[in-house]
C-alpha cells in the first residue's frame, strides 16, 4: 500500500496537472504579462518624448521647433506632428494651430500676411510658406576674416545689408559698437552649417529662397515676385491698394521699357512680359540654355538660381563702375532660415558664371592683380590676340581683367582698326571711320561711355532731304515714298515665304520686278522728284545692307533681323571714339607693326609667326582680323581652317562706304 502510494504520489507530483500546481503556474504568466506590458508602456513613453520628422530622408533624429509661438509649443519634445522646412529646420504641430486656427492667438497675423500674399504672389500663401517667410530665423557670417563663422540671429532681429556687412560674432545688433564677451569667435559653430553644403540638402528643402528687398525688384515690378525668386511679402513688390493682378500686367504690358531712378536709361537687362529681341537681356523668370548646361541642379525648380542671378544683374547696372565681387553681393541676400548660407555659397558660382559670359564685369574697369574677376585656376593661361581694333582690344581687356597673360599683334603702327579719329580741328573731333552708335540699348559702348563719364549726343528722328541747289523735300512727298518702299518690301517678305535656297534671286531683281508690276497694274506715274525720293531710300538701303542690291538675297537680306538686336536711340559720340579706344588699351601688351604671317596649332602649344620671323609661342590664339584678309588668305593656318570656317568666312560680304565729313 505505502509503495502504491508512493508511485501515486510520484505521478500526482510528475503530473503537470496537479490542482496544487496550476495557481503557482497562473500567477507567473500574470508577471510575465505585467512585465512585457510595462516595457511597451517605456517604449510609448519614449516615443511620446521624441518623435521623428517623418520626412523621408530627413536626417533630424529630434527636431527642435524653430517658432516657439505658441504657449505649449514642444521645443524639443514631443509633438503630434513635425512640420518639415529643411533638414534642420521644424516647427511643431502646436504652433502650426497657434496660426493657422482661427481661434487661436497667431491666426490674426497669418491671415494678414495671407493677404499680402495673395495680392502680390502666385504661389500658394500656405503655412509652411509663412513660417519660412516670417518666422525662421535670419543667419549672419561673422565678418573677421580669420572666423567666419554662421550665427544664427533670435527671432526678433531683422537682418539688413548693413548687418551683413559688419556683424561679427557676439555682436550686440541694438548697438553694433560692442560685443558680447571677449572671444565670441571661439564659441563652435552650429553644427547644421555644416550639413548645408551637401549635394542633398537643398533637395530636402520644401520651399526654395525667396529674397527679401531684392535690389532687383524696381526692374522686376511687371513680374509676379515669387516667380523671380522674390518674396510677396515685401514693400519693395507691393502694388497699390486693390490692384489686381491683371491690372497690374496689362498696364506694363503698354509700357515695356522698365526704367530705375537715378539709373543711365539705356541700361534694360531684364526683358518685360511679351518682350524678346533686345540684345544683352535675359528674361528674369527662366534660365537659359547655357544656365542649364552649366547649373543642371536647378533645372526642376530654378527659383534659387533665378534669385541670384536677377540679384547681381540689377547690382552690376546699379553701379557698372567697379568689379563686382561675391563680397559686394552676399550683404544683399536677405532670406531667413539656413538657406541663406547656401545661397551665399551658391552666389560665387553663379557670379563668375555670369563674368564668364560677359554679363557684368565687362567693358573698361580697373582691376588691380590681387582681384582678378576669375578664380587662380585661369591665371596660368596665355593668350595671343591678333588684330587691335575695337574687337581686339575689348578681348584684351576683359581677358587681362580675367587674370589671363595676354598680348596683341598689330600689323598696323596705330591701334584702333576702323576707329581712326581726326583732331586737328580744335575742339572738334572728326570720325574718318566710325562715330555713331547705332541702337543704344544694353550696348557696350553705352555701358563703357557711362563707366568714362562720356555723354552720347542723341541723334533726332528727323532727316531732311537735301536736294541740289540745296532746297529741301517736300516732307509730305518723302512720307509717300517711304510708303510705297516699305510696302514693296512687304511684297518680297510675302513672295520668299515658301522659298527655297535655290529660288533666291537678287534682291535689287525682285524690287524691280514688284515695282513695275505696281506701276502696270495700278497705272500711278511717279514725278521725277518722286522717283530720286524713292531711289534714295533704295539707296539707304544699300548703306543698310553694306553692298549693292544686286549681290544681296531677296530672300535673307534681313535675317539679322531674327537674331537680338540692339535697340533704342542712335547716338554721336562727339569725343569720338578713339576716346573709349585708348582707355581699352591702357595697361595692355600691344605690340604695333606686328603683321602676322602664320598660326600653327597642330601641337599643344600654339605657334604665330610674325612678317619679321618671330615666333610667338602661346595656348590660344584669337584671331579679330578683317575679314577681307581672311578671304585674301592672308595669315596661313596650320592645320588648315575646316571647309565649315572657309565656307562661312567666304559666303559673308563686306561692303564699301565712303564717309565725307
Amino acid at each position: 500500500m505505502s509503495t502504491g502510494r508512493v508511485r501515486t504520489k510520484k505521478k500526482a507530483c510528475s503530473s503537470d496537472h496537479s490542482p496544487d500546481s496550476l495557481p503557482v503556474r497562473s500567477s507567473g504568466r500574470q508577471v510575465k504579462k505585467k512585465a512585457a506590458e510595462a516595457a511597451d508602456d517605456d517604449d510609448e513613453a519614449s516615443e511620446k518624448k521624441y518623435r521623428k520628422c517623418e520626412k523621408a530622408g530627413c536626417t533630424a533624429t529630434c527636431p527642435v521647433c524653430f517658432a516657439s509661438a505658441a504657449e505649449r509649443c514642444a521645443k524639443n519634445g514631443y509633438t503630434s506632428r513635425w512640420y518639415h522646412l529643411s533638414c534642420g529646420e521644424h516647427f511643431c504641430n502646436e504652433c502650426f494651430d497657434h496660426y493657422y486656427r482661427s481661434h487661436k492667438d497667431g491666426y490674426e497675423k497669418y491671415t494678414a500676411w495671407k493677404r499680402i500674399w495673395t495680392s502680390n504672389g502666385k504661389s500658394e500663401p500656405s503655412p509652411k510658406a509663412f513660417m519660412a517667410d516670417q518666422q525662421l530665423p535670419y543667419w549672419v557670417q561673422c565678418t573677421k576674416p580669420e572666423c567666419g563663422k554662421w550665427r544664427q540671429l533670435t527671432k526678433e532681429i531683422q537682418l539688413t545689408p548693413q548687418i551683413a556687412k559688419t556683424y561679427r560674432c557676439g555682436m550686440k545688433l541694438n548697438n553694433s559698437t560692442k560685443t558680447e564677451g571677449s572671444d565670441q569667435c571661439s564659441m563652435p559653430e552650429d553644427l547644421r552649417v555644416a550639413e548645408v553644403s551637401d549635394h542633398w540638402w537643398y533637395s530636402m528643402l520644401i520651399l526654395p529662397p525667396l529674397l527679401k528687398d531684392s535690389v532687383a525688384a524696381p526692374f522686376l515690378a511687371a513680374y509676379y515676385p515669387d516667380c523671380v525668386g522674390m518674396s510677396p511679402s515685401c514693400t519693395s513688390t507691393n502694388r497699390l491698394p486693390g490692384e489686381s493682378n491683371l491690372v497690374k500686367l496689362e498696364h506694363l504690358k503698354s509700357v515695356p521699357n522698365v526704367t530705375v531712378a537715378g539709373m543711365n536709361k539705356y541700361f534694360q537687362p531684364f526683358y518685360q512680359p511679351n518682350e524678346c529681341g533686345k540684345a544683352l537681356c535675359v528674361r528674369p523668370d527662366v534660365m537659359e540654355l547655357d544656365e542649364l548646361y552649366e547649373f543642371p541642379e536647378y533645372s526642376r525648380d530654378p527659383t534659387m538660381y533665378l534669385a541670384l542671378r536677377n540679384l547681381i544683374l540689377a547690382l552690376w547696372y546699379t553701379n557698372c563702375k567697379e568689379a563686382l565681387t561675391p563680397q559686394k553681393c552676399i550683404h544683399h541676400i536677405i532670406v531667413r532660415g539656413l538657406v541663406r548660407i547656401r545661397c551665399v555659397q551658391e552666389m560665387e558660382r553663379i557670379l563668375y558664371f555670369m563674368t564668364r559670359k560677359g554679363l557684368i564685369n565687362t567693358g573698361i574697369l580697373s582691376v588691380s592683380p590681387d582681384q582678378y574677376l576669375l578664380p587662380k585656376e585661369y591665371h596660368n593661361k596665355s593668350v595671343i590676340i591678333i588684330g587691335a581694333g575695337a574687337a581686339g582690344l575689348a578681348a584684351a581687356r576683359q581677358l587681362h581683367n580675367f587674370g589671363i597673360k595676354v598680348i596683341v599683334l598689330e600689323a598696323k603702327d596705330r591701334i584702333g582698326g576702323r576707329v581712326w579719329d581726326d583732331k586737328t580741328f580744335t575742339g572738334v573731333t572728326v570720325g574718318r571711320g566710325a562715330q555713331i552708335v547705332n541702337g543704344c540699348v544694353n550696348n557696350p559702348m553705352a555701358l563703357m561711355c557711362e563707366q568714362l563719364g562720356i555723354k552720347m549726343h542723341k541723334l533726332g528722328e528727323k532727316c531732311d532731304l537735301i536736294q541740289e541747289g540745296g532746297r529741301i523735300t517736300d516732307p509730305t512727298i518723302d512720307k509717300r515714298m517711304d510708303f510705297h518702299f516699305n510696302a514693296i518690301l512687304d511684297v518680297v517678305s510675302e513672295w520668299r515665304k515658301d522659298k527655297t535656297q535655290h529660288q533666291d534671286v537678287p534682291l535689287g531683281e525682285k524690287i524691280q520686278e514688284i515695282y513695275k508690276a505696281f506701276i502696270q497694274e495700278s497705272g500711278i506715274q511717279f514725278s521725277e522728284l518722286e522717283e530720286k525720293v524713292l531711289q534714295f531710300h533704295l539707296s539707304n538701303l544699300e548703306y543698310a545692307c553694306g553692298s549693292n542690291l544686286s549681290q544681296v538675297s531677296a530672300r535673307s537680306w534681313d535675317h539679322n533681323e531674327f537674331f537680338a538686336q540692339f535697340a533704342g536711340d542712335h547716338t554721336l559720340l562727339t569725343v569720338g571714339y578713339s576716346t573709349v579706344i585708348d582707355k581699352l588699351a591702357e595697361g595692355l601688351d600691344i605690340r604695333l607693326n606686328f603683321p602676322v604671317q602664320s598660326i600653327d596649332y597642330s601641337g599643344e602649344e600654339v605657334q604665330v609667326t610674325t612678317a619679321d620671323g618671330t615666333v610667338w609661342t602661346t595656348q590660344k590664339v584669337l584671331v579679330t582680323v578683317p575679314l577681307a584678309l581672311l578671304q585674301k588668305n592672308a595669315i596661313q593656318f596650320n592645320p588648315p581652317l575646316s571647309e565649315k570656317k572657309i565656307k562661312a568666312i567666304n559666303s559673308l560680304g563686306a561692303g564699301v562706304i565712303e564717309k565725307v565729313s
